[in-house]
């Protein structure tokens, strides 16, 4: 017997992947106040599995592609006919709507809608495991490889144009970054927390850090303690396991602004 046969272990380890690409690009998400952006690409994912269900597709290939889509066509369509947040708010609740219904409208496939909205981490497989893990590290991966022009694109845009940055190229590639994030992390969290647990650990951190590297590895730690926490307090207590992490991601956040004013009231 191996320690992945272990259901609790393989749940860890699958929210511990999740906080791994959430914590860095979460600290964008927060910078850049994308948080509705975030919550239309996440409801866009509820399509992609309907999209997967109805064509025979594995299900992350169907979220991939819409929430990329729906990413894409928020932030091109934004400012345009509408106010970005007016854009925003209806392209987030007509997916998560339309994407409901579409999933009612399958006949012969059952479905768990609960384990989509709010996940099911208990239930990750190996496989589920290996997928979310490739996720996180092409995420982590493409950050890392942009974090000064990311940087410099969200301090000023102006800046950047003229260090030779183009914003529009790294605002497309955050959207790309959030997209397989979201596909990554339906299963673990679902489609109505996957914001959570991006913005959450990312405010939490901005307490205790210093600079916007130490921001993205303290908002990986976050994430991974509220996902460790969140576990142990559902095994406990009996409560769904997806909200109790981004409950424990918010008790973090509260010690995080507490700290925060602590350390502000003893320089005065």
């Amino acid at each position: 017997m191996t320690p992945l046969d272990s259901f609790l272990v393989r749940a860890a380890l699958a929210g511990i992947g999740v906080a791994l690409a959430a914590g860095p690009l979460g600290c964008f998400v927060v910078w850049r106040r994308m948080a509705y952006f975030g919550d239309a690409t996440a409801h866009a994912a509820l399509l992609g599995v309907t999209l997967a269900l109805a064509l025979r597709l594995p299900i992350v290939l169907g979220v991939t592609a819409t929430a990329l889509a729906m990413a894409l066509t928020v932030s091109l369509a934004s400012g345009r006919a509408y106010a970005v947040d007016t854009m925003l708010g209806v392209a987030s609740h007509a997916a998560l709507a339309t994407g409901l219904v579409a999933l009612s409208l399958l006949h012969g496939v059952r479905v768990d809608l609960s384990a989509y909205l709010f996940g099911d981490i208990l239930a990750v497989t190996r496989v589920d495991l290996a997928v979310i893990y490739c996720g996180a590290l092409l995420v982590t991966a493409l950050v890392a490889w942009r974090w000064r022009r990311l940087l410099l694109a969200t301090l000023n845009e102006d800046f950047a144009a003229a260090s030779g940055v183009e914003p529009r190229t790294e605002r497309l590639i955050l959207t790309l970054a959030l997209a397989l994030l979201v596909a990554v992390s339906l299963k673990v969290v679902g489609a109505l927390l996957i914001t959570a647990m991006l913005i959450v650990p990312a405010a939490a951190a901005r307490g205790f850090a210093r600079t916007p590297e130490a921001m993205a590895v303290i908002a990986v730690a976050i994430g991974a303690v509220s996902t460790l926490l969140g576990l142990g307090g559902s095994w406990t207590l009996d409560t769904p396991t997806g909200p109790s992490i981004v409950v424990a991601a918010v008790l973090c956040l509260v010690a995080g602004t507490l700290f925060s004013s602590l350390r502000a009231a003893e320089r005065r």
